[in-house]
């Protein structure tokens, strides 16, 4: 096997590691700080990256300008903090430490003036983790809907349509209570197509969405939402502030970090190791398994016909794939991927699949591996891959085989990373 690549596994886990740092908070926030205003500077954030933004932002500002604010992540995902406040609560279903701590950033961007800068951080899970249930609601319906909208196979662009619905704090509802003051978002997306008005729920910027939208979702994927959540959505009371709506503060969005940042920094260590990268998109949607297949027939042309690039070569995606939730079994969007493709892919081949945020669903993997060997592996053991998939259960799977991958938490978040390896 004449490969440039001695290790395939510890090529892959390098891919992944470079991708996930070029797109952490301390590469991509100091780049976007606003200047310090001539009033005070509020910090206020959400999502799994926000603690570790929140530290970076008082590493490099002034000491002697005002500093105050608070962030909320999930748990385990905090930082040392001095100025900012972290709070820590329940990702990717809401708890009451998560409603508590949107209620005391509503109340911490009150009484603002135009002098004054409202710094808002926002990354992938600040969704769930700000959930104040919107006026006739109660957190045990958010709740409801947020577990139902997990397992349908929706995409994210729809659940977040929405939650922001349903909250009293997103679709630009926390913009509205900084107001006069000038607000700056700055956002690590996990969003395919990366708009900023999706991440997290966008609760500093204007919704383009509708209720009317909302409710064509969860009569889509056939969501028996509690009766106050329909009376919610039925009534205009519950609209967002639209594009153009006046109430609406001075502001500005940064988009600071992007699956794009990550699969370029993957494809340009590949390239230094005499492996040809080929990216299919940072954008990619779509059940995992489907998603494996069309992967794995395009390893197959590699493979076969050497188009649409040489070998050794890897294959390189991100987005965010979904999965509809059939079965008991434990294990996310990238195990589920792997468990996929591993049932059809029939040439020599590594892939790797993770979450760029460290947890691949709610497990406590970023993702896992295989080896060409995967399937002769799975058969000692009397693993069937097929039962695994029929059950969700790509966890269990790739735990029998050891071949999991565990980091902890990455405190960054642009979603999905794929990356498959031919050697020659």
């Amino acid at each position: 096997m004449n490969s440039q690549v001695a290790d395939p596994q510890a090529f892959l886990r390098s891919l992944f590691d470079v991708a996930v740092a070029a797109v952490s908070p301390a590469i991509c926030v100091p780049l976007h700080l606003p200047t310090p205003p001539k009033g005070r500077t509020i910090v206020i954030g959400a999502g799994k990256a926000a603690a570790a933004m929140a530290a970076v932002v008082e590493a490099h500002w002034p000491a002697d300008r005002p500093l105050s604010g608070m962030v909320v992540t999930r748990y385990g995902h905090g930082a040392a903090t001095q100025r900012i406040r972290v709070v820590e609560a329940s990702h990717p279903v809401p708890d009451a430490a998560g409603e508590q701590a949107a209620s005391e950033m509503l109340a911490l961007v009150q009484n603002l003036t135009a002098d004054d800068l409202v710094l808002c951080l926002i990354s992938g899970g600040g969704s769930a983790l700000l959930a104040l249930p919107a006026p006739g609601l109660q957190l045990s319906d958010k709740q409801t809907v947020n577990r139902a909208l997990l397992k349908s196979g929706a995409n994210i662009h729809e659940m977040n349509c929405v939650r922001k619905h349903l909250s009293a704090i997103k679709g630009g509802r926390l913009a509205l209570a900084c107001a006069p003051a000038r607000v700056v978002t700055l956002g690590i997306s996990d969003i395919p197509g990366d708009d900023p008005s999706v991440i997290a729920s966008g609760p500093t910027l204007a919704d383009p969405t509708t209720r009317q939208q909302a409710l064509a979702i969860l009569d889509k994927y056939r969501i028996e939402a509690p009766a106050a959540v329909r009376t919610r959505l039925e009534s205009p009371d519950c609209e967002t502030p639209k594009p153009g709506d006046p109430r609406l503060p001075r502001g500005e969005i940064h988009v600071i970090a992007t699956a794009q940042q990550a699969l370029q920094a993957a494809a340009a260590y590949a390239r230094a190791h005499g492996v040809t990268p080929l990216v299919l998109g940072d954008s990619i949607e779509g059940e995992s398994r489907d998603i494996a297949y069309m992967h794995a027939a395009i390893a197959r042309q590699i493979a076969q016909h050497g188009e649409p690039v040489p070998r050794p070569c890897v294959i390189l995606s991100g987005g965010e794939t979904t999965v509809t939730v059939r079965g008991q079994g434990r294990g996310g969007r990238a195990a589920e991927f792997l468990l996929a493709l591993a049932s059809v892919l029939d040439i020599p081949a590594w892939a790797l699949a993770c979450d760029t945020d460290g947890i691949d669903g709610t497990e406590d993997n970023a993702g896992a591996w295989f080896g060409p060997d995967i399937r002769e592996r799975a058969t000692e053991r009397r693993l069937a891959s097929a039962d695994f998939l029929a059950n969700n259960d790509g966890y269990s799977f790739f735990a029998a085989l050891e071949q999991l991958i565990i980091t902890g938490p990455t405190r960054t978040n642009v979603n999905d990373f794929r990356a498959i390896y031919l050697p020659v």
